[in-house]
């Protein structure tokens, strides 16, 4: 995949993130098996007054093939900018095509059943009040029978100066390299059955003033695992869903750079589709209701929790798909069975395998979808009497045309 700005967060699951709505209600007729479905939908509303050009926010969409089986080949974003005020400025990521106020980004292949991020980076150069407006276009060169959903206008108001948590998930693959999901990866590789792999996340602050403190939640899709979590999290399983719930009160984060911390996620040896979906990120700070950050960080009451405000909620979640390789048989797991002299003796367990058709064509499961971030507030007390970590990683900008 070619990504643009910070887009190689890559094929995330699909995105009814939105509490207006989202893919979840689309239905659609079957597609002729060499007809992809794409759609576009907008995950970002606001940016913050303040916002520099070399720390611009990427405006959060998701290109959207759950309803096809067919892979969209050489999917590519136009985006209209002749609607923006002089209140916004953009980036043109670098290797885009610019033809009076539009350019065009390559995004590359999206294969059937999945969906992709990408960001539009945008800065503030003016005061508050409304931005304009962003028109975007995605097509692909294969054929495409609805193209109804291909385009959305995207009204900006730019808001006060203040934080801005954008969420980000690279999906799940063997090879992965952690690096905030900042950099394309043509060459990733599925997780065999039985294997476990690093998880490439990051919670950027895209804001124009620091977050102090952190709370992010953590939810894999059905028979994947954590291997690995920070210490400064709460693991459970609800309806067979493994969730983490993590917080470090003592995190800074200054605008343009990025948290994160070490997560590794196991495939179940029994996992039987060769991409299993939806996992979830969702993040918030943990700074108070109302005003600037304190110099020193402090913990949320439960009532700041409820109240917390930020210069654009929506794009705090995130959502990510995990590849498996069903063609690697799992390494088979000694259990002890009896023996006539009462001695244990080890015996391979079966393995059941998968279907080693094409990728699954599935709906949102729009009951994991905003579960996490309704999950929040009833781990809150118990987190409080974590340990807690302080990671934060600075995000070097990228080079690239910026102009307002």
């Amino acid at each position: 995949m070619t990504s643009f700005y910070r887009s190689a967060l890559a094929r995330a699951g699909a995105a009814a993130l939105l509490a207006a709505g989202g893919l979840a209600t689309v239905a659609a007729p079957a597609q002729a098996a060499d007809q992809a479905d794409l759609a576009l939908v907008p995950l970002s509303q606001n940016l913050a007054r303040g916002v520099e050009a070399a720390k611009a926010k990427p405006f959060k969409f998701t290109v959207d093939n759950t309803r096809s089986s067919a892979a969209a080949r050489d999917v590519r974003v136009t985006v209209e900018t002749k609607e923006l005020t002089r209140r916004v400025g953009f980036v043109v990521p670098e290797g885009c095509d610019v033809s009076g106020t539009t350019f065009t980004c390559l995004l590359g292949d999206l294969a059937g059943g999945t969906t992709e991020d990408f960001g539009i980076p945008l800065f503030s150069t003016g005061g508050r009040g409304k931005g304009g407006a962003l028109t975007v276009t995605i097509a692909s060169a294969t054929a495409d029978p609805n193209t109804d959903d291909n385009t959305e206008t995207v009204d900006i108001t730019v808001t006060r100066p203040g934080y801005d948590l954008t969420s980000w998930v690279q999906d799940g693959y063997a090879n992965v390299v952690v690096d905030g999901a900042q950099n394309s990866e043509p060459e990733l590789k599925p997780i065999p059955r039985g294997g476990t792999a690093p998880l490439d996340w990051a919670v950027y602050n895209d804001g124009s003033r620091k977050a102090t403190g952190i709370f992010y939640a953590l939810a894999l899709p059905a028979k994947v695992s954590f291997a690995k979590l920070p210490e400064n999290c709460v693991e459970q399983e609800i309806g067979g869903l493994a969730q983490a719930f993590c917080e470090d009160a003592g995190a800074v984060v200054e605008p343009g750079e990025y948290y994160t911390d070490e997560v590794r996620v196991k495939v179940a040896e029994d996992a039987a589709e060769p991409v299993l979906r939806i996992g979830e990120l969702y993040a918030y700070g943990l700074d108070g209701a109302e005003g600037a950050p304190e110099e020193e960080p402090r913990v949320a009451s439960s009532a700041q929790r409820r109240a917390f405000t930020e210069t654009d909620e929506v794009d705090n979640q995130a959502v990510f798909d995990v590849f498996v390789d069903l063609a690697v048989q799992p390494t088979p797991t000694p259990t002890p069975t009896a023996t006539p002299s009462g001695q244990p003796t080890a015996s391979p367990s079966p393995s059941t395998g998968g279907d080693d058709g094409g990728l699954p064509v599935t709906g949102v499961q729009a009951g994991l979808i905003g579960g996490v971030g309704a999950a929040v507030l009833v781990v809150g007390g118990v987190l409080l009497m974590l340990a807690r970590r302080r990671r934060v990683v600075l995000v070097t900008p990228q080079d690239e045309k910026s102009t307002d």
